[in-house]
């Protein structure tokens, strides 16, 4: 049997199979490429090649997707231990950080200082915080980005810089 009759038997399959496991179409043209390789490299040895190529596929996937997760473990180890590598700031440095901070948000309106402190020293959702205030929750969303540009922009004119924490 011809490479190009069998592909043209099995590619229903082998579809099915890319799409079972939801392979971007730039990487399943590679996956397929491999399978084929593999076939043609072990061609004396297989019984039945239609079988084998869906098996194989099958396979091929199983290990792409699992090297998709550990790369995006391995993105995310890297830019967890950056973060954890990071000096910590001694205790005096954030007392006066949080006191500076406390002093910023102490200059917003009233209704910011209430949203800030619903949002993050409360810890309420954006439908919980827009509840208590009588705002939606995209509104909340787009208010709090305001209050934190503010701040942002607060902070940087008194001499803040965006690496103090």
């Amino acid at each position: 049997m011809e490479l190009d009759q069998l592909l043209q038997q099995c590619r229903p399959q082998l579809t099915r199979v890319l799409s079972r496991f939801r392979v971007p179409p730039q990487d399943a043209e590679d996956l397929l490429q491999e399978t084929f390789v593999i076939l043609i490299s072990r061609w004396d040895s297989v019984r039945c090649p239609e079988a084998w190529l869906v098996g194989t596929l099958r396979n091929r996937c199983i290990i792409y997707w699992r090297r998709q997760r550990a790369r995006i473990d391995e993105a995310m180890d890297s830019a967890l231990l950056e973060v954890l590598a990071q000096p910590e700031p001694p205790p005096q440095e954030k007392a006066e950080l949080r006191r500076d901070l406390a002093a910023a948000v102490g200059r917003l309106p009233r209704r910011q200082r209430c949203l800030l402190s619903l949002r993050f020293a409360y810890g309420c959702t954006s439908q919980e915080t827009g509840e208590r205030l009588g705002y939606g929750a995209g509104s909340v969303r787009k208010m709090t980005q305001r209050c934190l540009s503010r701040l942002t922009a607060d902070l940087s004119a008194a001499g803040f810089s965006s690496r103090a924490r």
